[in-house]
């Protein structure tokens, strides 16, 4: 009896270790498949003559990412030991778990270890996916790549060390569940740094003040990438859960589900009603980033709010982020999708609105310096780097024609390709 006992245990510990790994990968393959969103909303939100570039740029980001995490980025961010601040240096994956450390373990071990590196490698994709966009159109290709690898090995896997690897700001009760700072604001911070470095699109900006308007080619491809970035959104906050093999952890899930949901809807609405009030028109690209915008907001503790406070949650990033980007074109900081305040701006709100659940607002602020700071300073120093050594911008020349012909010599849209150099002024009054 005792044996049959054992043996019945030992299966179960099998059977729920064998589901979440199966859960975890699902939910990183929902990660991964955010990349096409990004693809698509970036390449809808440039002009015809920059596509093929932003393409390259994605599927190569996103290579690079893989194998610098999977090199030395990984080990840096959970490295098992450091002290607080400098995680232990090693290289390449080691061994996985094996199925009598699992059950040896009494349950402690979730999950296949090498499920985890999956996850966690889609996610530093995504960081790294929001500088693309916010510096289109007028970078040169492989400058950009070898910045991919910097931030990819380094910058992203330390501070996310400090906070999820057990480092000095997750011991400083920092708290951001799935990635509102460590993902999206160190993301948005990196491409600060390259936008401010790079300089602005020639013609976005006039003598006098005005910002003129650059649209995107395809807004329907827009509209398509970030509805796969929603769905992509559930397996991002809803797989940040880990496990799903027990009442309490389905019920978790159900509601990290929900709360994501409800506050991309909050988002879209809060920046589309915004837009209307202050364009006297129904910006789409404002939608757009409004989605975005508010699924970053809730992205730091998407389990702990209500619904009704989720969609709240969601609703004012979806305000905040048509403010930010308005008041970054003031400041001549050129973002072509948004990005910088759909993830930047957004993720700070997203961090300081945990504390209407959870933690505390100072060692939120405290996070929130910490990664811009770091991340920033780094970012800024490297991009000059690149800038110095290789060059950053391609001719004038060269962005006029588009890139997609100086760096990829290839056009998206060869039979259609238009150049729309200027155009009336981004927020017209009533």
């Amino acid at each position: 009896m005792e044996a049959q006992i054992a043996a019945t245990a030992s299966h179960a510990v099998e059977l729920a270790y064998a589901l979440d790994t199966f859960y975890f990968l699902v939910m990183g393959a929902f990660v991964m498949w955010m990349a096409a969103g990004f693809t698509m909303l970036e390449s809808g939100l440039v002009r015809a003559k920059n596509t093929t570039e932003i393409l390259t740029k994605n599927i190569s980001l996103y290579s690079i990412a893989c194998i610098m995490y999977m090199i030395v980025g990984y080990n840096l961010m959970y490295p098992g030991s450091g002290s607080g601040v400098i995680p232990a240096l090693t290289f390449f994956l080691g061994a996985d778990h094996t199925t009598e450390a699992v059950l040896a373990s009494g349950g402690d071990i979730y999950y296949s270890g090498i499920s985890d590196h999956y996850f966690q490698v889609v996610f530093v994709a995504t960081s790294c996916s929001i500088i693309s966009g916010a510096v289109a159109e007028r970078m040169k290709l492989w400058p950009f790549l070898w910045f991919c690898v910097i931030m990819t090995a380094f910058i992203y896997p330390i501070q996310g060390y400090w906070k999820w690897g057990g480092g000095f700001l997750d011991e400083a009760g920092f708290s951001d569940f799935a990635g509102s700072g460590v993902v999206h604001l160190c993301g948005a911070t990196a491409a600060l740094a390259g936008v401010l470095v790079l300089g602005s699109r020639s013609g976005k900006y006039s003598a006098d003040g005005k910002v003129n308007a650059m649209p995107g080619a395809n807004l329907p491809l827009a509209t398509l990438g970030t509805f796969i970035l929603w769905l992509g959104w559930v397996g991002f906050n809803g797989g940040s859960e880990l496990i799903i093999s027990n009442v309490a952890e389905a019920n978790a899930v159900s509601m990290v589900f929900v709360n994501t949901n409800l506050a991309a809807a909050g988002g879209v609405m809060g920046s589309l009603i915004l837009s209307k009030l202050m364009f006297g028109r129904s910006d789409l690209t404002m939608a757009l980033n409004g989605a975005i915008a508010g699924l970053v907001s809730i992205t730091a503790e998407p389990l702990a709010p209500t619904p009704g406070l989720a969609l709240m949650i969601g609703f004012v990033g979806g305000l905040i982020v048509v403010f930010s980007i308005i008041t970054l074109d003031k400041m001549k900081i050129d973002d072509p999708v948004g990005a910088i305040s759909a993830h930047g701006t957004a993720g700070i709100w997203g961090l300081f609105a945990v504390a209407f659940t959870s933690g505390t607002l100072t060692a939120q602020i405290y996070g929130a310096a910490v990664i811009f700071l770091w991340t920033f300073i780094v970012s800024y120093i490297f991009w000059m780097i690149i800038k110095m050594s290789l060059g950053l911008r391609v001719t004038e020349d060269e962005e006029s024609e588009g890139v997609d012909i100086s760096e990829c010599g290839l056009q998206a849209y060869p039979e259609f390709s238009k150049s729309v150099e200027s155009g009336p002024s981004v927020y017209p009054k009533r």
